[in-house]
């Protein structure tokens, strides 16, 4: 089989090779940390957290950990307040003229932003830990599961403990991206996320099979797999646009012909934003049902109807209002995100222009304008996929652990992740003459 003739191939690579075992090494080292309970907490007595975190809110949360927040792990906090310090520091340098200045310094500058996020990072894991730490009791940790109490000592040990797990997280990924092979910060979320699938999934069958169902777990794999493909179009759609180079002469000058050049596309991706925009939409829905629950809308209707609806994040009102935030913030992230200036300036000082567009100004505009055609039909696909869990369990009953899998951040994130590192290992093949683990077609022979 050609698939199996890849594989081999991707072994033959020794580099690759070596990379390939660093990355399952490392991720294996996060796996195991994840089950390793806080000291001074008994993990006999975790099944109410456990139970707390089979879905909703919570369960996103414990998908993204790995299951390590339902554990009372020292990876608990995951190496999500990575992430957030990473966005925070990326929307502060649009505003702030010291990142900007960092930001064109190349390699150096990029270096002091990467020590400003790791420095943001341990203060959200100290703003982080005392309150999931202040909240295990609430959610399901009986006291006797403290064996040492939740005193000062307690408090300090563990906060301590939960901040070097995510620092040592962040480690992971760091050296993941440079001795392993593809995003290391990404595949530590994304097996995070595939941890929990195989219990969700057999959690759901079970109960359909209790019930003699057995087509209908097979007929929510067959979407499941629809809505996986479907997933794969959005990540991988992108709008060619064509662009011509003139070819230099002996000379050193440029021919006039612009059919004596090179014809190439720049290609504008159909979902430039990635799943940043479920993330953004994702915490801004904490907020409605904390003002519901707040003491001046608490007793009233409108506070009682805000913490109804949005608290459940497979209820309708929640779910028309993620799905527009989602919208909204697909804009919003594209246009910081998509430096068409700096694309039309990088385009003129190469020799190159869009045929019928003049160089420069028109060719920001057009690409604009072109960039906001696609991003609404992309954000609009986008938000049908983040809030498709609302209508599987709504209309199917899955249980809601099984439903985060039908969409939302958790695929999306699966689908990008895999497909980014299999496009690192097939330009290492490609590079090597072997065929790619992306495309078919004759074998190549090996260049020594």
């Amino acid at each position: 089989m050609k698939f199996i003739e890849s594989i081999k191939n991707v072994w033959k690579i020794e580099e690759l090779r070596n990379r390939i075992i660093v990355t399952l090494s490392l991720l294996l080292v996060y796996r195991f940390g994840a089950q390793v309970v806080l000291p001074g907490i008994d993990a006999a007595q975790l099944g109410g957290l456990a139970d707390k975190t089979d879905g909703g809110i919570l369960g996103l949360l414990n998908a993204f950990t790995g299951g390590a927040f339902a554990n009372a792990s020292v990876f608990a906090l995951g190496i999500m307040p990575y992430i957030s310090a990473s966005i925070v520091v990326q929307l502060m340098g649009i505003a702030i003229p010291y990142l900007q200045k960092l930001q064109k310094e190349g390699a150096s500058g990029q270096k002091k932003i990467t020590q400003i996020t790791r420095w943001l990072t341990i203060a959200i894991c100290l703003l982080q830990a005392p309150g999931y730490l202040a909240s295990l009791p609430a959610l399901g940790i009986p006291q006797s599961a403290f064996l040492l109490g939740t005193g000062p000592l307690f408090y300090f040990s563990s906060v301590t403990i939960l901040v070097t797990g995510c620092i040592f997280a962040m480690w992971l990924g760091e050296k993941i991206t440079d001795k392993g092979i593809g995003n290391g910060i990404s595949l530590l979320i994304m097996v995070g996320i595939i941890a929990t699938l195989p219990q969700a999934f057999l959690q759901n069958a079970a109960t359909r099979l209790e019930g003699n169902n057995v087509m209908l777990v097979l007929f929510e794999l067959v979407i499941w797999f629809v809505i996986i493909l479907a997933s794969v179009m959005l990540v991988m759609g992108v709008r060619r646009i064509a662009v011509q180079y003139a070819r230099r002469t002996a000379s050193g000058g440029y021919e006039k012909s612009a059919m004596a050049g090179s014809r190439q596309y720049i290609p504008l991706k159909l979902n430039a934003s990635g799943v940043m925009p479920i993330i953004f939409a994702q915490a801004i829905m904490f907020v409605p049902s904390l003002i519901g629950g707040s003491s001046f809308l608490k007793e009233t209707t409108v506070g009682a109807w805000m913490q109804t609806n949005y608290s459940d994040m497979f209820g309708f009102w929640y779910n028309v209002t993620f799905a527009l935030l989602i919208i909204v913030f697909t804009y919003f992230y594209t246009a910081i995100t998509v430096p068409t200036n700096k694309m039309a300036d990088d385009l003129k000082r190469s020799g190159g222009f869009i045929p019928g567009i003049r160089p420069g100004s028109e060719t920001s505009e057009y690409l604009d304008r072109i960039m906001s055609q696609i991003t609404l039909p992309g954000s609009i696909f986008l938000a049908l996929i983040a809030v498709f869990p609302a209508f599987i369990v709504k209309l199917m009953g899955v249980q809601q652990g099984w439903a985060l899998f039908f969409g939302g951040t958790s695929l999306l994130i699966m689908v990008g992740v895999a497909i980014d590192t299999m496009q690192q290992i097939n330009s290492y093949l490609l590079n090597r003459h072997y065929d790619g683990l992306m495309k078919t077609g004759k074998n190549r022979k090996a260049v020594a």
